[in-house]
This record gives structure tokens, sequence and C-alpha cells, in this order.
């Protein structure tokens, strides 16, 4: 009666979460740093955009975006890259999330030379891609990201039998979890794997504007300078870490003509565009910097809180972008629960978001803490941590 494809997911993340800690008192002031909200303030005249507009919740709306929306969208991809898009190579979307998993009921074959098509992710990773894959009968192919490969997966040692029938690749840039960068020499590795095989990477880039120093490079810009098929990389941006706006749900996906042209149809068909309101504030918001530049000050300062308390730990590898810390620990789950009993602060076990393969399970040994919180609060969470877990 009912489809098996889904049958043997494990729990989702945050509910495991709740039946590991809630059946146990908190040991101190219970300090939120499992889920990656961001708690920044949001630029101060979003509302006033919102409240001009609120009248156009009566229409509906545009299935591809209005074209001012598009307009901010390609304009900002060439501040940011250098890369110039048409309008219709973007498509805004109601979170990445959307993007993310249809991505793979709009571009993922039925088979790929006469065999099932494979999806390949990285270990741990944003869950919905392997749910994307289970939607669309691919396997889906978990490649470790560890220490030893700089947190970014190693494609590249896949056995050519995958890679002869890879469809598409996930890759997030910079890593949620472990804050890991792309750099120019990863990305190009990558896109002329991608041209070998012939498959498509979906690159998500969600925390590409949350970095210390230097900008890290995108997708889109190294496959333009190498000349790929500009059907090659399909890229996904939101505006939920750029500009603290989790709640508002819009982000983009930006790809070439063909591509584009897929995932458009399917929208049409089983998507839902984002209300005017929202694609008016999004207009503004793609279109303004500072408030990004300030974000961005605010979590420099926590990567040199994070960097200052942690730098003694062995094995602590200061994030590169993002707004998580991937903490070595002996047991994720143990130090988890050890942490909310004795501090009463509350961070995610890092199996929750991997899956065991045959190299093992890379989350297994660490936990994830997210620095969202205003920065004393965060200060004293990382400081309970380290006390709690790795002594003073």
């Amino acid at each position: 009666m009912f489809p098996e494809r889904f049958s043997n997911l494990p729990p989702y993340a945050f509910p495991r979460l709740r039946a590991l800690l809630d059946a146990h008192a908190p040991g101190g002031d219970v300090t939120h740093m499992s889920i990656g909200e961001p708690k920044h303030a949001f630029p101060a005249w979003v509302g006033d955009v919102l409240a001009a507009h609120v009248a156009e919740f009566a229409k509906y709306p545009p299935n591809d975006g209005t074209p001012e929306l598009q307009a901010a969208i390609t304009d900002w991809i060439d501040r940011r890259y250098g890369v110039r898009l048409d309008t219709a190579q973007v498509m805004p979307l109601n979170g990445t999330r959307e993007g993310l998993y249809n991505a793979g009921m709009a571009l993922c074959p039925e088979s790929k030379g006469g065999q099932r098509p494979a999806v390949l992710m990285p270990n741990p990773f944003y869950q919905v891609y392997a749910i994307s894959a289970a939607s669309v009968a691919a396997e889906p192919v978990f490649v470790n990201a560890t220490r030893e490969t700089g947190h970014l997966p190693d494609y590249e040692s896949l056995p050519t039998e995958i890679l002869n029938r890879t469809a598409l690749c996930y890759i997030c840039s910079p890593a949620n979890p472990q804050g890991a960068v792309a750099d120019e020499a990863y990305w190009k590795r990558l896109i002329a794997l991608a041209e070998r095989h012939d498959f498509q990477i979906l690159a998500d880039e969600c925390y590409s504007e949350l970095y210390r120093d230097t900008p890290p490079p995108g997708a889109l810009q190294v496959a333009q300078a190498m000349g790929a098929d500009p059907e090659r990389v399909v890229i996904f941006h939101s505006l939920s870490k750029r500009s603290n706006l989790p709640g508002l749900r819009s982000g983009f996906v930006a790809g070439g003509p063909e591509t584009m042209k897929r995932i458009r149809l399917l929208r049409a068909y089983a998507g839902t565009p984002l209300p005017l309101p929202i694609q008016r504030v999004s207009e503004k918001v793609w279109a303004d910097e500072e408030h990004v530049i300030e974000n961005r000050a605010l979590y420099r300062r926590k990567f040199d809180m994070a960097d200052r308390i942690f730098g003694n730990v062995p094995g602590y590898a200061p994030p590169q972008a993002g707004f998580f810390l991937w903490l070595p620990v002996e047991d994720g789950e143990q130090a988890t629960l050890k942490l909310w009993q004795e501090t009463g602060v509350r961070v995610l076990p890092g199996a929750y978001l991997s899956r065991d393969t045959d190299q093992g399970n890379p989350g297994k040994g660490y936990i994830r803490v997210a620095l969202v919180a205003p920065e004393a609060q965060t200060e004293k969470g990382l400081m309970a941590i380290r006390d709690c877990l790795y002594g003073p």
C-alpha cells in the first residue's frame, strides 16, 4: 500500500536529538547551539518593504519570479562572481531546500549507460540530498569528508564504475557542518571530473557570504573560466544565512539554459512560487550589501572567539566559513548528553548528519555547534563546552 523508498531512513536529526536529551534535565541555563537558525538582526527596512506590498498577497505570484527579482539576482551573481547570466537562467526558490530536492526530479535521468544512476554526496551532508536521490530511485553514494580529505569529499577517488553512472553530484561549499571551503583548484578538479564522466554538479553555496577574510570562489565562476559545458554546474543560494532571514524562505537556483528550462517546467506543474510581497523584499535584500558586511563582521568575531577558546584542543580545525564548529570528541552522542546534563548546552551529535559507510561513519567522533546566538551567549556556551568536554 505504501512505497518502500523511504522505509530505511533514520529519524531526522532534531527528533533524534529530542529523543536523546529531553528525558534528562539540563544541568544549567539552556543554551541552544544545535540548530543553524541565524539570530543576528536582519535589515530594519525589511518590514517596511513587506508592509508596502502586503496587498500583493491578493495576487497569484509569477512562477519564475518578478522581472525585478530576476534582475536583482543576476546582478548579485555578476557583482559577486563576475558571471553575467540571462534572467532566464535564474529562478527564485522557497528556500534552497526546495531547489536542492527538486533538482533530482528535474535533472536526474531514469538510467545512465543502461544502469541505475548514482548521485554523489558528501558525508556528513544536508539530509535533503539523500531524499532527492531516493525520490528518483537513484543510488545515493556517500563519500566521507574527513580531516584527511580537508573535510571535503574526494570524488576523484571513486571507482570508474560508479563515476560512469553518476548523474548528479552534490557539493556544499562552504561546507555544512565543517566550514571547509572548496578552493579554485578543488572546483577545477571536480568540474573536470564531471566533464569526463558527464554528470552535473549541484553546488549548495548557501554559506558563501559568511567567511573570515577571503570570499570563497563559486562553482559557476570557475566553470565559466574553464570553458566548461554551461549545463555542467547548477548553483543554489539563500537569504537565510547571508541576510539572517531564515523565515523568509527565499533563495534561488541558477544554471544553464536547458537545465533551467527543465527546472522551470517542473515548478510550473508541481512547485509553489514565492508570494509577491516576499519577492519584493527579496529584490531589495539581494541588492544590498551593507547589512551582509555587518553580519560577516559579527561572525568573524565569533570565529576568533572559538579559536581562542579551542585553540589548544587536539584536532580542533578553525572553520574557514559558515557558522558551525565541528568539534572532535570520542563519541558524539555521549558528549552531547554529557553537555546537556552537566551544563544545559544543547548541541548536535555529528552522526545525526552522516551515514554509515564501509569506511565508517565520519560524524561519529564529532559534535556540531552553531555560532548563531548573541556574542555573549555564544562565548558562555563555548566556554562551557570546553570546560565540560576538554578541561579548562
